[in-house]
């Protein structure tokens, strides 16, 4: 006789609230460095008339947004009503990657049809090289969480807060290109990449990808199919 496979119901009440109130902090966090981030970036971008730092800034503009439909979301005391508001903020984080991505794209096609050239930007690689390295820690913090819980809001919100860690490095490696080598076509090159990341990211955002929620034991799939849909671990299954 096979003995049984013990499964996990999700964390209890109290583990929820210590989960709930880390998002409530990662958020806030998040929310206060790109509001700074997103000032910087565009002031730079206007003044060296540069696409991708332009670009850079409106995504922490965005990243503000999406951060607070995620506070939105847990501000609700009940449980029921965190999960109940989950797809409407879903919503708002997928619409604003989108969003960007048609405007960056825009912006970057018309700055190589028009030949115009960026000029090299110190502060807009100092930021970059900043965010670089702050960023993958909130996103895995709150990933963390947001799994664990089962938000698929709040993995979704880490999901834009890890690609601000990959813009920076398409931002640096843009900005140094232009710096350094006179590449200044290494610009709006870097935005379209900006553009092409940001509309993947909302279109998995869209369809809730990314979230690892505890299935009813009734349904629960198997510990090698749920790893192996979206790298969720056993007893546990995709939320979209």
């Amino acid at each position: 006789m096979t003995a049984d496979i013990p499964m996990s119901l999700g964390p209890g009440l109290a583990r929820r609230d210590v989960l709930t109130r880390r998002i409530r902090l990662l958020v806030a966090t998040t929310i206060t460095y790109n509001a700074i981030e997103a000032a910087v970036a565009l002031t730079a971008g206007a003044l060296a008339s540069s696409s991708a730092l332009i670009g850079f800034g409106l995504d922490s503009l965005i990243e503000v947004s999406s951060a607070a439909a995620v506070a939105w979301q847990f501000s609700a005391a009940d449980h029921a009503a965190r999960q109940a508001r989950e797809k409407t903020t879903l919503r708002i984080i997928a619409v604003s990657f989108l969003a960007l991505a048609a405007y960056v794209t825009l912006d970057a096609t018309r700055t190589l049809a028009d030949a115009s050239e960026a000029d090299p930007s110190l502060p807009g690689i100092v930021l970059a090289a900043l965010s670089l390295l702050v960023m993958p820690f909130l996103s895995a913090a709150q990933r963390r969480a947001g799994r664990e819980l089962g938000s698929a809001s709040a993995v979704a919100d880490s999901r834009q807060t890890l690609l601000c860690t990959y813009l920076s490095a398409v931002l640096l490696a843009g900005l140094v290109a232009n710096a350094t080598l006179g590449w200044t076509w290494a610009d709006p090159i870097a935005a379209l990449v900006i553009a092409a990341i940001a509309a993947k990211e909302g279109r998995d955002a869209w369809q809730g990808k990314g979230c690892c929620a505890v299935p009813a034991a009734a349904a629960a799939p198997s510990p090698r199919t749920a790893t192996d849909a979206c790298g969720c671990r056993p007893g546990y299954a995709c939320c979209g």
